[in-house]
């Protein structure tokens, strides 16, 4: 079995302690110090290895985005229909790693930081281009171009703003339900559409 060498390792520690500590404070107010601490390594090794706590932002962004991307194809794998793939998109958005309340934390903290870094701006939008144009190519097989689109909007704005009540109230409905309402919501959309 071949030997994987410890900068993936580390890597993997940072970008989970960097997550963490996101979670912890609510922003991304964290040091590098804070960050190299919670991973059990020193803040130089923690340069070393990302170069600046900007590059250790970027990589827990790619990290989030590139499990939400596994999540979505594993299982898009099994579904049968437009509408199984289109949930098989909101169950990979309410996945229990994509919504543990760090990984809440630090999508909306992105969202903030998007406001005033070009590159983590660039990431989040490639997120909803993508989002939105799975969403609307699978649409566009039950319904209408025009309605396909406003459905998708719909869609990625339920998914976003049950993430924002997650991570500001503690009435939001747990994963489950709040999966529920998403589906509810493209159901009754698309028996509107369907129905015209």
């Amino acid at each position: 079995m071949p030997k994987i060498g410890m900068e993936p390792v580390r890597r993997s520690a940072l970008i989970n302690a960097t997550i963490a500590e996101i979670g912890q404070n609510g922003s991304l107010d964290v040091t590098v110090s804070q960050i190299a601490r919670r991973a059990g390594m020193s803040s130089a090794l923690a340069h070393h290895y990302f170069g600046s706590k900007e590059q250790i932002f970027l990589a827990v962004i790619r990290h989030i985005l590139r499990q939400f991307g596994q999540s979505v194809a594993e299982r898009s794998s099994t579904a049968m229909s437009p509408r199984d793939r289109i949930i098989a998109i909101i169950d990979a958005s309410f996945d229990q790693e994509q919504f543990d309340p760090n990984v809440v934390a630090a999508w909306l903290a992105f969202y903030v930081k998007a406001q005033n870094s070009d590159e983590v701006a660039r990431l989040l939008r490639v997120y909803a281009r993508r989002l939105n144009s799975n969403l609307v190519f699978q649409l566009k097989e039950i319904v209408s171009d025009d309605a396909a689109c406003n459905i998708a909007q719909g869609l990625a704005s339920m998914i976003d703003g049950f993430y924002i009540r997650h991570a500001l109230q503690d009435m939001a409905p747990n994963r489950q339900t709040t999966k529920a309402l998403v589906v509810d919501y493209l159901d009754l959309c698309l028996l509107r559409h369907q129905n015209n």
